[in-house]
Protein backbone atom coordinates (compact mmCIF):
# COMPACT_ATOMS: atom_id res chain seq x y z
CA UNK A 1 0.00 0.00 0.00
CA UNK A 2 1.34 3.25 -0.77
CA UNK A 3 1.08 6.52 0.96
CA UNK A 4 -1.04 8.10 -1.50
CA UNK A 5 -3.45 5.35 -0.71
CA UNK A 6 -3.40 5.71 2.59
CA UNK A 7 -4.02 9.51 2.35
CA UNK A 8 -6.96 8.66 0.10
CA UNK A 9 -8.48 5.97 3.01
CA UNK A 10 -7.82 8.76 5.46
CA UNK A 11 -10.05 11.55 3.22
CA UNK A 12 -12.62 8.84 2.48
CA UNK A 13 -13.27 7.53 5.79
CA UNK A 14 -14.46 8.95 8.61
CA UNK A 15 -11.69 8.03 11.92
CA UNK A 16 -13.70 5.41 13.30
CA UNK A 17 -14.02 3.13 10.28
CA UNK A 18 -10.02 4.09 10.01
CA UNK A 19 -9.27 2.60 13.26
CA UNK A 20 -11.36 -0.70 12.10
CA UNK A 21 -9.57 -0.27 9.16
CA UNK A 22 -5.75 0.25 10.79
CA UNK A 23 -4.61 -3.43 11.34
CA UNK A 24 -5.60 -4.21 7.65
CA UNK A 25 -3.05 -1.18 6.59
CA UNK A 26 -0.22 -2.07 8.96
CA UNK A 27 -0.52 -5.62 7.49
CA UNK A 28 -0.35 -4.17 3.52
CA UNK A 29 2.21 -1.85 4.77
CA UNK A 30 4.46 -4.42 6.69
CA UNK A 31 3.67 -7.40 4.34
CA UNK A 32 2.69 -6.44 1.21
CA UNK A 33 -0.49 -7.98 -0.77
CA UNK A 34 0.92 -11.08 -1.74
CA UNK A 35 -1.41 -13.94 -1.44
CA UNK A 36 1.20 -16.43 -2.86
CA UNK A 37 1.22 -19.76 -0.51
CA UNK A 38 3.44 -21.05 1.14
CA UNK A 39 4.71 -24.88 1.21
CA UNK A 40 5.48 -25.78 4.90
CA UNK A 41 6.03 -29.36 4.24
CA UNK A 42 6.18 -31.59 1.31
CA UNK A 43 3.05 -34.17 1.91
CA UNK A 44 3.80 -37.94 1.74
CA UNK A 45 2.71 -40.30 -1.14
CA UNK A 46 -1.00 -39.72 -1.53
CA UNK A 47 -1.66 -37.34 1.48
CA UNK A 48 -1.87 -33.55 1.67
CA UNK A 49 -0.88 -31.56 4.26
CA UNK A 50 -3.49 -28.53 5.90
CA UNK A 51 -1.66 -26.01 7.28
CA UNK A 52 -4.38 -24.98 9.97
CA UNK A 53 -5.06 -22.28 12.84
CA UNK A 54 -8.33 -23.67 14.73
CA UNK A 55 -8.27 -20.87 17.68
CA UNK A 56 -8.52 -17.52 17.28
CA UNK A 57 -10.43 -14.16 18.41
CA UNK A 58 -11.95 -10.95 16.90
CA UNK A 59 -13.69 -7.71 18.33
CA UNK A 60 -16.90 -9.90 18.55
CA UNK A 61 -15.42 -11.61 21.37
CA UNK A 62 -12.43 -10.46 23.13
CA UNK A 63 -10.08 -9.82 19.81
CA UNK A 64 -9.26 -6.88 19.10
CA UNK A 65 -9.58 -7.02 15.15
CA UNK A 66 -12.25 -7.01 12.95
CA UNK A 67 -12.75 -10.85 11.56
CA UNK A 68 -11.68 -9.19 8.25
CA UNK A 69 -7.76 -8.70 9.32
CA UNK A 70 -7.93 -12.59 10.74
CA UNK A 71 -8.58 -13.21 6.90
CA UNK A 72 -5.74 -11.69 5.66
CA UNK A 73 -3.12 -12.67 8.15
CA UNK A 74 -3.90 -16.19 7.01
CA UNK A 75 -3.41 -15.10 3.39
CA UNK A 76 -0.61 -13.92 3.49
CA UNK A 77 1.04 -16.60 6.12
CA UNK A 78 -0.04 -19.15 3.46
CA UNK A 79 -2.24 -21.26 6.16
CA UNK A 80 -5.19 -23.12 4.61
CA UNK A 81 -7.61 -23.33 7.08
CA UNK A 82 -8.79 -20.83 10.18
CA UNK A 83 -11.54 -21.35 12.91
CA UNK A 84 -13.59 -18.42 13.80
CA UNK A 85 -14.10 -19.34 17.42
CA UNK A 86 -15.55 -16.81 19.46
CA UNK A 87 -16.45 -16.82 23.22
CA UNK A 88 -19.94 -17.89 23.21
CA UNK A 89 -21.00 -15.87 26.73
CA UNK A 90 -17.67 -13.73 27.07
CA UNK A 91 -18.43 -10.59 24.71
CA UNK A 92 -16.67 -7.33 26.75
CA UNK A 93 -17.32 -5.22 23.34
CA UNK A 94 -20.84 -6.01 23.16
CA UNK A 95 -21.83 -2.53 24.26
CA UNK A 96 -19.82 -1.52 21.27
CA UNK A 97 -20.80 -4.25 18.46
CA UNK A 98 -23.83 -5.96 19.93
CA UNK A 99 -24.63 -8.90 17.87
CA UNK A 100 -27.22 -11.34 19.21
CA UNK A 101 -26.01 -13.62 16.18
CA UNK A 102 -22.94 -15.92 17.22
CA UNK A 103 -22.24 -16.46 13.72
CA UNK A 104 -21.67 -12.93 12.67
CA UNK A 105 -18.11 -13.06 12.72
CA UNK A 106 -18.05 -15.98 10.92
CA UNK A 107 -19.48 -14.79 8.04
CA UNK A 108 -18.02 -11.30 7.94
CA UNK A 109 -14.48 -13.23 7.60
CA UNK A 110 -16.62 -15.50 5.40
CA UNK A 111 -18.01 -12.71 2.65
CA UNK A 112 -14.27 -11.25 2.80
CA UNK A 113 -12.90 -13.88 0.92
CA UNK A 114 -14.44 -13.08 -2.20
CA UNK A 115 -14.42 -16.54 -3.57
CA UNK A 116 -10.76 -16.76 -2.97
CA UNK A 117 -9.71 -20.70 -3.31
CA UNK A 118 -6.72 -20.01 -0.89
CA UNK A 119 -8.41 -20.11 2.16
CA UNK A 120 -11.03 -22.17 4.00
CA UNK A 121 -13.04 -20.08 7.22
CA UNK A 122 -15.16 -22.42 9.00
CA UNK A 123 -17.24 -21.60 12.02
CA UNK A 124 -16.38 -22.25 15.48
CA UNK A 125 -17.11 -21.65 19.07
CA UNK A 126 -14.89 -21.45 22.41
CA UNK A 127 -17.27 -22.56 25.16
CA UNK A 128 -15.77 -20.85 28.19
CA UNK A 129 -18.67 -21.08 31.21
CA UNK A 130 -17.56 -22.62 34.75
CA UNK A 131 -13.94 -22.25 34.32
CA UNK A 132 -13.69 -24.06 37.30
CA UNK A 133 -13.27 -27.30 37.22
CA UNK A 134 -14.60 -27.70 33.47
CA UNK A 135 -12.47 -25.44 31.32
CA UNK A 136 -12.20 -24.07 27.87
CA UNK A 137 -13.31 -25.69 25.09
CA UNK A 138 -13.20 -24.92 21.40
CA UNK A 139 -16.25 -26.56 19.06
CA UNK A 140 -14.99 -26.26 15.00
CA UNK A 141 -17.05 -27.19 12.13
CA UNK A 142 -20.54 -26.18 13.56
CA UNK A 143 -23.86 -25.60 11.42
CA UNK A 144 -24.90 -22.82 14.33
CA UNK A 145 -23.11 -21.46 17.24
CA UNK A 146 -26.46 -19.66 18.90
CA UNK A 147 -27.73 -22.76 20.02
CA UNK A 148 -24.70 -23.74 22.48
CA UNK A 149 -25.98 -19.45 23.96
CA UNK A 150 -26.81 -19.94 27.96
CA UNK A 151 -25.72 -23.31 28.15
CA UNK A 152 -23.59 -24.82 30.72
CA UNK A 153 -20.22 -26.05 29.80
CA UNK A 154 -21.47 -29.94 29.55
CA UNK A 155 -24.93 -28.86 27.71
CA UNK A 156 -22.63 -26.47 25.30
CA UNK A 157 -20.52 -29.71 24.41
CA UNK A 158 -23.72 -31.74 24.12
CA UNK A 159 -25.25 -29.46 21.44
CA UNK A 160 -21.63 -29.15 19.77
CA UNK A 161 -21.64 -32.93 19.18
CA UNK A 162 -24.83 -32.88 18.04
CA UNK A 163 -23.75 -30.90 15.50
CA UNK A 164 -21.17 -33.17 14.22
CA UNK A 165 -18.44 -30.72 15.56
CA UNK A 166 -14.83 -31.62 16.50
CA UNK A 167 -14.56 -30.38 19.60
CA UNK A 168 -10.87 -30.22 21.85
CA UNK A 169 -9.98 -28.77 24.90
CA UNK A 170 -7.91 -25.63 25.05
CA UNK A 171 -4.97 -24.61 27.33
CA UNK A 172 -5.26 -27.43 29.36
CA UNK A 173 -2.15 -26.05 30.89
CA UNK A 174 -3.95 -23.22 32.76
CA UNK A 175 -3.69 -24.11 36.21
CA UNK A 176 -1.46 -22.21 39.24
CA UNK A 177 0.97 -24.88 38.62
CA UNK A 178 1.07 -24.82 33.98
CA UNK A 179 0.53 -28.46 34.34
CA UNK A 180 -2.18 -30.16 32.45
CA UNK A 181 -4.34 -32.77 34.25
CA UNK A 182 -7.47 -34.74 33.10
CA UNK A 183 -9.93 -34.34 36.19
CA UNK A 184 -13.27 -36.02 36.15
CA UNK A 185 -15.07 -33.59 34.06
CA UNK A 186 -12.87 -33.82 30.70
CA UNK A 187 -12.36 -37.72 31.91
CA UNK A 188 -16.11 -38.02 31.62
CA UNK A 189 -16.17 -36.47 28.00
CA UNK A 190 -13.31 -38.67 26.89
CA UNK A 191 -15.25 -41.35 27.61
CA UNK A 192 -18.46 -40.75 26.40
CA UNK A 193 -16.67 -39.62 23.11
CA UNK A 194 -17.75 -36.15 23.33
CA UNK A 195 -14.30 -34.34 23.53
CA UNK A 196 -11.94 -35.32 20.55
CA UNK A 197 -9.20 -33.42 20.76
CA UNK A 198 -6.29 -31.33 23.19
CA UNK A 199 -3.91 -28.41 22.36
CA UNK A 200 -0.63 -29.40 23.49
CA UNK A 201 0.58 -26.22 22.29
CA UNK A 202 -1.45 -22.60 22.87
CA UNK A 203 0.02 -19.83 22.03
CA UNK A 204 3.54 -19.40 22.83
CA UNK A 205 3.79 -22.45 25.40
CA UNK A 206 4.10 -26.31 25.25
CA UNK A 207 2.55 -28.96 27.53
CA UNK A 208 4.36 -32.50 27.92
CA UNK A 209 1.32 -33.38 29.98
CA UNK A 210 -1.81 -32.06 27.97
CA UNK A 211 1.13 -34.38 25.20
CA UNK A 212 1.17 -37.73 27.16
CA UNK A 213 -3.10 -37.41 27.87
CA UNK A 214 -3.20 -37.07 23.75
CA UNK A 215 -1.26 -40.03 23.49
CA UNK A 216 -3.02 -41.97 26.76
CA UNK A 217 -6.40 -41.17 25.19
CA UNK A 218 -6.29 -40.97 22.02
CA UNK A 219 -7.08 -37.70 21.21
CA UNK A 220 -6.08 -35.29 18.42
CA UNK A 221 -3.02 -33.23 19.10
CA UNK A 222 -3.24 -29.61 18.83
CA UNK A 223 -1.22 -26.31 18.30
CA UNK A 224 -3.10 -23.08 18.31
CA UNK A 225 -2.10 -19.76 18.16
CA UNK A 226 -5.50 -18.41 20.18
CA UNK A 227 -4.72 -14.60 18.64
CA UNK A 228 -6.20 -11.72 20.67
CA UNK A 229 -4.11 -9.03 18.84
CA UNK A 230 -2.10 -9.33 15.25
CA UNK A 231 -0.21 -12.09 14.30
CA UNK A 232 2.66 -10.01 13.76
CA UNK A 233 2.80 -8.60 17.34
CA UNK A 234 3.03 -12.04 18.93
CA UNK A 235 4.72 -14.11 16.20
CA UNK A 236 7.05 -11.39 14.52
CA UNK A 237 5.73 -13.05 11.05
CA UNK A 238 8.26 -10.35 8.71
CA UNK A 239 11.39 -11.14 10.86
CA UNK A 240 10.61 -15.00 9.94
CA UNK A 241 8.58 -16.30 12.74
CA UNK A 242 5.37 -18.23 12.57
CA UNK A 243 2.26 -18.86 14.68
CA UNK A 244 1.67 -22.06 15.84
CA UNK A 245 0.09 -24.51 13.02
CA UNK A 246 -1.54 -27.52 13.41
CA UNK A 247 -1.14 -29.50 9.79
CA UNK A 248 -3.70 -32.09 8.78
CA UNK A 249 -2.65 -35.12 6.68
CA UNK A 250 -5.29 -35.94 4.60
CA UNK A 251 -7.01 -37.33 1.40
CA UNK A 252 -8.33 -34.36 -0.25
CA UNK A 253 -8.45 -31.01 0.27
CA UNK A 254 -12.54 -30.98 0.76
CA UNK A 255 -13.81 -29.78 4.38
CA UNK A 256 -15.44 -33.10 4.61
CA UNK A 257 -11.86 -34.90 4.61
CA UNK A 258 -10.30 -32.51 6.92
CA UNK A 259 -13.00 -33.05 9.29
CA UNK A 260 -12.41 -36.55 8.80
CA UNK A 261 -8.42 -36.62 9.60
CA UNK A 262 -8.81 -34.50 12.26
CA UNK A 263 -11.12 -37.00 14.15
CA UNK A 264 -8.76 -39.31 12.96
CA UNK A 265 -6.03 -37.96 14.60
CA UNK A 266 -4.19 -37.36 11.42
CA UNK A 267 -1.84 -34.63 12.56
CA UNK A 268 1.07 -32.90 13.68
CA UNK A 269 2.35 -29.40 15.05
CA UNK A 270 5.37 -27.06 14.14
CA UNK A 271 5.75 -24.79 17.46
CA UNK A 272 9.27 -22.71 17.10
CA UNK A 273 11.33 -25.31 15.50
CA UNK A 274 9.76 -28.49 17.00
CA UNK A 275 7.39 -31.02 15.17
CA UNK A 276 5.10 -32.54 17.68
CA UNK A 277 2.71 -35.66 16.76
CA UNK A 278 2.33 -39.20 16.80
CA UNK A 279 5.20 -41.40 15.84
CA UNK A 280 3.43 -42.58 12.57
CA UNK A 281 2.48 -39.31 11.61
CA UNK A 282 6.02 -37.60 12.79
CA UNK A 283 8.22 -40.58 10.33
CA UNK A 284 6.12 -40.01 7.42
CA UNK A 285 6.16 -36.55 7.14
CA UNK A 286 9.76 -36.51 7.99
CA UNK A 287 10.85 -38.99 5.40
CA UNK A 288 8.60 -36.46 2.79
CA UNK A 289 11.16 -33.76 4.28
CA UNK A 290 14.22 -34.97 4.44
CA UNK A 291 15.93 -36.88 1.47
CA UNK A 292 19.18 -38.20 1.13
CA UNK A 293 20.57 -37.88 -2.96
CA UNK A 294 22.42 -41.75 -4.12
CA UNK A 295 25.29 -42.10 -2.38
CA UNK A 296 28.92 -42.25 -4.12
CA UNK A 297 32.34 -43.05 -3.85
CA UNK A 298 34.53 -40.11 -5.97
CA UNK A 299 37.39 -41.80 -7.92
CA UNK A 300 40.09 -43.51 -5.68
CA UNK A 301 38.63 -42.24 -2.63
CA UNK A 302 36.50 -44.15 0.29
CA UNK A 303 34.60 -41.57 1.44
CA UNK A 304 31.38 -41.77 1.10
CA UNK A 305 29.57 -38.53 -1.03
CA UNK A 306 25.77 -37.95 -0.06
CA UNK A 307 23.52 -34.92 0.06
CA UNK A 308 20.85 -34.52 2.51
CA UNK A 309 17.59 -31.84 0.91
CA UNK A 310 15.42 -30.04 3.64
CA UNK A 311 12.12 -29.72 1.81
CA UNK A 312 10.21 -27.90 4.91
CA UNK A 313 10.02 -24.72 6.43
CA UNK A 314 11.52 -25.46 9.51
CA UNK A 315 15.47 -26.35 10.20
CA UNK A 316 16.25 -29.76 11.10
CA UNK A 317 18.53 -31.10 13.83
CA UNK A 318 19.74 -34.99 13.59
CA UNK A 319 22.16 -37.04 15.89
CA UNK A 320 24.06 -39.54 13.93
CA UNK A 321 23.71 -43.19 15.91
CA UNK A 322 25.51 -45.18 13.39
CA UNK A 323 28.55 -46.81 13.05
CA UNK A 324 30.65 -44.55 11.23
CA UNK A 325 31.65 -41.04 11.64
CA UNK A 326 31.72 -37.84 8.86
CA UNK A 327 34.43 -36.31 7.70
CA UNK A 328 32.91 -32.95 7.99
CA UNK A 329 30.21 -32.86 10.82
CA UNK A 330 30.26 -34.25 14.44
CA UNK A 331 27.47 -36.78 15.24
CA UNK A 332 25.01 -33.81 15.52
CA UNK A 333 23.82 -32.10 11.97
CA UNK A 334 21.54 -29.40 11.42
CA UNK A 335 19.88 -28.98 7.88
CA UNK A 336 18.30 -25.40 7.37
CA UNK A 337 15.29 -24.73 6.03
CA UNK A 338 14.78 -25.51 2.12
CA UNK A 339 18.28 -26.09 2.02
CA UNK A 340 21.20 -28.73 1.27
CA UNK A 341 23.49 -29.74 2.88
CA UNK A 342 26.75 -32.38 1.65
CA UNK A 343 27.46 -35.07 4.11
CA UNK A 344 31.15 -37.48 3.77
CA UNK A 345 31.18 -40.61 5.42
CA UNK A 346 34.37 -42.08 6.06
CA UNK A 347 33.29 -46.37 5.89
CA UNK A 348 36.90 -47.48 5.74
CA UNK A 349 36.45 -49.46 2.75
CA UNK A 350 34.00 -49.67 -0.10
CA UNK A 351 30.40 -50.89 0.24
CA UNK A 352 27.36 -51.51 -1.53
CA UNK A 353 25.03 -50.07 0.46
CA UNK A 354 24.32 -48.12 3.89
CA UNK A 355 22.30 -47.83 6.83
CA UNK A 356 21.83 -44.34 8.42
CA UNK A 357 20.11 -43.98 11.19
CA UNK A 358 19.24 -40.92 12.96
CA UNK A 359 17.39 -38.99 16.11
CA UNK A 360 15.53 -35.96 15.05
CA UNK A 361 16.22 -34.00 18.19
CA UNK A 362 13.42 -31.28 17.34
CA UNK A 363 11.22 -33.04 16.88
CA UNK A 364 8.99 -35.53 19.53
CA UNK A 365 6.68 -37.87 19.19
CA UNK A 366 6.05 -38.11 22.98
CA UNK A 367 7.32 -35.99 26.08
CA UNK A 368 10.89 -35.81 25.90
CA UNK A 369 10.93 -38.71 23.42
CA UNK A 370 12.74 -38.06 19.91
CA UNK A 371 12.31 -40.01 16.88
CA UNK A 372 14.02 -42.32 15.03
CA UNK A 373 14.77 -42.41 11.70
CA UNK A 374 16.14 -44.77 9.09
CA UNK A 375 17.61 -44.62 5.88
CA UNK A 376 18.71 -47.35 3.81
CA UNK A 377 20.78 -46.24 0.63
CA UNK A 378 22.09 -48.05 -2.38
CA UNK A 379 25.48 -46.83 -3.36
CA UNK A 380 26.19 -45.98 -7.05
Amino acid sequence: MTFLKLISLINSYNFIKLLYLFPLIFTNLFYGQTNDKKSFFSAPPNYFIISTDLHIHTVFSDGSVWPNIRVKEALIEGLDLIAITEHIEYQPHKEDIPHPDRNRSFHIASNYLNNTKNLIVINGSEITRDISPSGHFNAVFLKDSNKLIQKDSLSGIIEANKQNAFVFWNHPNWDSTGIARLKEFQTYLVNKKLLHGIEVVNETTFSEEAFQIALDNDLTILGTSDIHELTEWTYKISKGGHRPITFVLTKSISDSEIKKALFKGETFVWFKDLLIGKKTILNKVIKSNLTFSLPFYPKGKKILHTTITNKSATKIQLKYIGEYSFHDDSDIIKINPYSNLKLRIKTREYINNISLPFIVLNALQGPKIHPEVIYNLKIE
